[in-house]
């Protein structure tokens, strides 16, 4: 009959997924945090009067920093979260 390997590179398969797939995970989430401040920041340079171009790179860059220590920290993602929304409303009321 063939040998189809040990139960120790099943286990050795599994734990290679499953890093992959929260590597994966993790990238998504950057991603999408990255997207959801270039977002704001688009929308702060076209329809913020005073100081648009200012606001926008500042939060751009802030966010893309605070996403970047997110992902490497762990799967808290509160400073990244927290800056998007106060970067949102900090845009929201520029724009009104």
């Amino acid at each position: 009959m063939a040998d189809h390997g040990s139960t120790g590179s099943h286990m050795q398969d599994y734990d290679a997924h499953k890093s992959t797939y929260e590597g994966f995970l993790k990238g998504s989430v950057v991603l999408t945090l990255i997207c959801l401040y270039l977002l704001v920041a688009l929308v702060a340079f076209r329809f913020v009067s005073n100081w648009n171009v200012l606001l926008g790179f500042a939060g751009l860059i802030l966010g893309i920093l605070a996403t970047l220590i997110d992902a490497r920290a762990g799967k808290n993602w509160f400073l990244s979260g927290g800056l998007l929304v106060i970067f949102g409303l900090i845009t929201a009321v520029a724009v009104a």
